[in-house]
């Protein structure tokens, strides 16, 4: 899609998994606490329910991602813009957790 800001995956890209590198993890524009990646597929999926096989596979690396990182953390998809999500493309968020960050959900227009 061409107005999308993650099908021209931003750089640097953290990890990547699969054959053809499909599943990326990288730093999102505005970390809410150390540590916060997304991981998103290279092919365009509007919504983690739009195409289920693949937004498995993406769930299967954010698990990985968690496992190995070895930390509390909350791993958080949108699906529409009443739940939150504001960029049309299947993504999941690794949230680090550590006593006292100051993160409150919902997390979307608090105050740090």
């Amino acid at each position: 899609m061409s107005d999308c800001p993650f099908c021209p995956i931003p750089a640097p890209v953290i990890k990547e998994w699969g054959v053809g590198n499909p599943v990326v993890a990288f730093t999102p524009l505005n970390p809410v606490t150390p540590g916060h990646v997304l991981i998103v597929p290279r092919q365009h999926v509007a919504t983690f329910a739009e195409d289920p096989a693949l937004s498995g596979e993406v769930m299967r690396y954010a698990a990985m991602w968690v496992r190995d990182m070895q930390a509390d953390a909350n791993v958080i998809t949108s699906i529409g813009s009443d739940a939150t999500q504001t960029v049309p493309h299947l993504h999941v968020h690794i949230v680090p957790r550590r006593p006292g960050d100051g993160l409150h959900l919902p997390w979307t227009g608090q105050d740090r």
